[in-house]
């Protein structure tokens, strides 16, 4: 039967998954000390924050433990005794048992009970692939997903009554994700679907797409498919959160004389004042044009200033820079003295 108390310990201890046993004991230690009963005298919700903090720590400090808890997810514990009523130990397979929605469907698998085969999904959406897709007219497929279908892949594939959903990564331009397209993948090897993908789709985001999950082997029930969006990098944009990051080249003079420069947002282009005197690295906001929301309003844009020294002067410009360099009153390493 499924583990229903499934802790997340890097989660609990909030650490990646490829964090160093070092990286662990200093965030353990940290945590502990925040959490210690001694600290919060009476507060029950920071004791049993540290009972979920040193039960994380005891595993993911035992290198076997861990092994067992990131090979096997929820049902690490049960390595090597089988579950209850199975009589299979798991001790000796080497595979990944997250891709596995509930226990039933490892031991279905194994016996052969279901010939195996998952049509290249992942039970409980434990697999991800990346689609290439191709830009296409519609199909006349009815079950498109948008931002309001968004739920967590591989809920329905907890027990043997329920569908089996999957999931999958798409790749799609910035243009696609900020304009909104349709997008045909094949799926299961050699069913082809079209997919309308919502404007304004971001790195994370799932879209759901009804009916073109797995088939569960006891109800014929088909469940949902999610494809998670992943976004191909961009010469000048990139995200930062919600709001959209680039960075934007001026030159010495624009810097300290202040300019009005043009920029270019999903928007359009606009017109930005450079304050004189900015430095390099020094961030500008641009609100609300930034990267459109399903419900149309657009997040921040902002603008990280890089000052650019020009490469290569006429003989014009040298002469300015050297009369600038030798009645320059302003010493940027004067606080430097007497160190």
């Amino acid at each position: 039967m499924p583990a229903t108390n499934f802790k997340d310990y890097y989660q609990i201890l909030g650490v990646g998954k490829t964090a160093s046993e070092s990286d662990i004991k200093r965030k353990f230690r940290k945590l502990a000390r925040k959490y210690h009963p001694d600290m919060n005298p009476g507060d029950r919700a920071a004791e049993a924050k540290f009972k979920e903090i040193n039960e994380a720590y005891e595993v993911l400090s035992d290198p076997d433990k861990r092994k067992k808890y990131d090979q096997f997810g929820q049902y690490w514990q049960q390595v090597g005794r089988g579950q209850p009523g199975a009589g299979v130990d798991m001790s000796g397979f080497d595979f990944d048992f997250g891709q596995y929605g509930n226990f039933d469907e490892f031991i279905n698998e194994l016996l052969g009970r279901f010939g195996g085969a998952r049509g290249g999904y992942a039970p409980g959406g434990g697999q991800s692939y990346t689609y290439h897709t191709s830009t296409g007219g519609p199909t006349g497929f009815g079950g498109f997903g948008d931002f309001a279908d968004f739920a967590t892949a591989g809920q329905g594939a907890a027990g043997q009554s329920a569908p089996a959903d999957a999931q999958a990564e798409i790749s799609l331009t910035f243009q696609d994700a900020l304009k909104g397209a349709q997008k045909r993948l094949t799926i299961g090897g050699s069913e082809t679907i079209t997919v309308r993908i919502p404007a304004g789709a971001k790195p994370g985001n799932k879209i759901r797409v009804r009916g073109k999950g797995q088939i569960n082997p006891m109800t014929q029930a088909r469940g949902d498919l999610y494809l998670i969006v992943k976004l191909q990098s961009h010469p000048f944009y990139r995200f930062e959160g919600n709001n959209l990051l680039c960075e934007l080249p001026i030159t010495p003079d624009e810097a300290v004389l202040g300019a009005k420069v043009e920029v270019p947002t999903p928007a359009g282009t606009v017109t930005m004042n450079i304050p004189a005197g900015i430095k390099s690295g020094q961030s500008l906001r641009l609100r609300g044009k930034g990267w459109p929301s399903p419900k149309g309003n657009r997040s921040d844009q902002i603008v990280k200033i890089q000052i650019v020294p020009p490469k290569e002067l006429s003989k014009t410009e040298r002469d300015c820079y050297e009369k600038i360099a030798a009645q320059r009153s302003f010493n940027p390493r004067s606080h430097l003295k007497g160190i």
